[in-house]
């Protein structure tokens, strides 16, 4: 083991990664116990729902297509609403999001937002130091303490008044390869979760202000159930009255929408909502269809939220919301400031203007952004419809949403060669960025994380693999063709991170890894399980 601070470990704990100087004081006795605890109640449970995600998949595979379950039809025609929010919660207009990397953790806080969602998951390169530190720097700003200063000597403090903090822990499918409890590598969301709230939860009860979580990736209420369980273990565990977290569920999964009813019921004491995660939604649909060769998306940049299957997700979550009293909260645009270009930069602000516009009329309370420049435009648009209402759950929309509602993949053309190009430009240059250790990337003027990385590799694997696979010029897309854009794109990309004045040394490796990826015979599920593995 690689130390450079003594640590002391409860009994069947085991970390093989650096101890840096004063990372003992987050991994304590008595956190990781905390976390071999929830281990070792919890990780078999995980390990069974990860098998019905493979069983069920093999079911699509074979050709099942998803529908509502008739087992839960009572609970979903029942009449019945979340427990009541605590004021905190109430108003979340404006949503920012980002890595836990103690600048931006400040610039978040200090943006003005309602509410800051500091993250772990898809937004945060899993480095070990990156995982701690982030701890480290989210138990200071709890408590006030937190700064930061930059090489130019640019000094970084908390406002007065800062936004709501929630956490994103990583999803049911990533392990924290670091740590072991009992010779298992623990769960990578139960480390995240174990950690921040046994330090912090009491902290946040006394302050007003939390401890209130995102739950990422979930395909199932059966998971939301686990994560319940999970909550009810460890209020009881640190002495909190149940029903104190409060956790707002991404629906970023296909097989997630025909379930919220059922994931908001399951976490009826602890929920504050859903949030119409976009980007995985789209990565998760083509995922999942991946062996149907009917389906087969246009252009990413053509599937925006007007589209049909887009449209009716979004609207069926505010319809589900708002029935049961909870938040619905709208996805995030890529789109972010584009310095240097007025033109350029106006193009995007109208873009965020016309996104946050439509998911306020839409009903949705509040929405996601990527940078403290849009809290403004975001506020703006949702004030336009709400006023000073903290939400609209008296807009009750009366849709019926079939099956068929949410499985209307298209536009299905076009695919272009601008568009194959891109793909693979981005897969590699986020790919390079994620195995430096940063998850957060500007690209093209769009902000980049893991979830539109997984669009970018998934849509080349399916045009290389369906026979709807056609640029709108007549080619075929074949493995042949992406090998002989990939070192182009490479090129590319390497020109654009040295112009920047970053480091290239990982880019070679990210073209391998993006090329392996995308033209494997079987489907890989996850880009980021192979790349942890690769990664210190």
């Amino acid at each position: 083991m690689n130390r450079t601070a003594p640590l002391a470990l409860p009994t069947g704990v085991k970390i093989d990664a650096p101890i840096k100087p004063g990372y003992e004081a987050i991994l304590s006795p008595d956190a990781l116990a905390f976390v071999a605890a929830l281990h070792r109640a919890f990780n078999g449970r995980r390990r069974e729902l990860l098998q019905a995600r493979a069983d069920r998949q093999a079911r699509i595979d074979a050709g099942e297509m998803p529908d509502f379950l008739p087992e839960t039809q009572a609970l979903r025609a029942s009449d019945w609403t979340i427990s009541t929010l605590p004021p905190a919660l109430a108003r979340r207009h404006t949503e920012i999001t980002g890595p836990v990397e103690a600048k931006m953790v400040i610039n978040a806080f200090n943006s003005g937002a309602d509410s800051y969602m500091a993250d772990f998951e898809d937004s945060n390169s899993p480095r070990w130091d990156n995982l701690v530190q982030g701890q480290i720097n989210l138990y200071r700003a709890i408590r006030r303490e937190l700064t930061f200063t930059n090489e130019e000597g640019k000094e970084y403090r908390l406002n007065d008044r800062i936004a709501c903090l929630q956490i994103r822990p990583r999803g049911w499918h990533l392990d924290e390869k670091h740590v072991t409890v009992d010779g298992e590598r623990v769960s990578g969301g139960l480390f995240d979760f174990a950690l921040v709230f046994f330090h912090n939860a009491k902290e946040q009860v006394a302050r007003g202000a939390g401890p209130f979580y995102y739950l990422p990736k979930l395909e199932s209420h059966r998971e939301a159930r686990l994560w319940n369980d999970v909550f009810v273990m460890a209020q009881e565990y640190v002495g909190l009255p149940r029903g104190t977290i409060k956790a707002t569920v991404l629906i970023e999964t296909i097989l997630a929408t025909f379930e919220m009813d059922e994931i908001l019921y399951e976490l009826r004491e602890h929920s504050a909502g859903l949030n119409a995660g976009r980007w995985d939604y789209i990565f998760s649909c083509i995922k999942k269809f991946k062996k149907n060769h009917e389906f087969c998306l246009a252009n990413r940049s053509a599937i925006t939220m007007e589209v049909p299957f887009m449209r009716s997700y979004a609207l069926a979550l505010v319809k589900t919301c708002h029935r049961r009293g909870a938040p619905a909260i709208g996805g995030m645009s890529a789109l972010i400031p584009i310095k240097n270009d007025p033109a350029a930069n106006e193009k995007a602000l109208a873009g965020i203007r016309h996104d946050k516009a439509r998911d306020a009329n839409d009903g949705f309370d509040g929405g996601w952004i990527a940078h403290p420049g849009l809290v403004a435009i975001a506020a703006e648009e949702f004030r336009r419809v709400l006023g000073d209402r903290p939400n609209q759950w008296e807009k009750q929309r009366n849709e019926t949403f079939a099956a068929t509602d949410f499985l209307n993949f298209k536009p299905e053309q076009p695919i272009t060669e601008a568009g194959l190009r891109n793909n693979i430009n981005v897969g590699i240059h986020y790919l390079g960025s994620w195995l430096g250790g940063n998850g957060c990337v500007p690209i093209h003027n769009l902000m980049e994380d893991a979830a539109t990385a997984e669009i970018s590799r998934s849509q080349v694997w399916q045009w290389v693999v369906s026979p709807k696979g056609v640029l709108d010029d007549a080619r075929k897309v074949t493995a042949d063709m992406v090998r002989t854009m990939i070192p182009e794109e490479l090129v590319k990309v390497k020109a654009t991170v040295s112009a920047q004045g970053e480091a290239t040394d990982t880019y070679e490796q990210a073209a391998r890894i993006f090329e392996t990826m995308s033209l494997a015979p079987d489907y890989p599920e996850f880009l980021t399980l192979p790349l942890y593995e690769a990664m210190e």
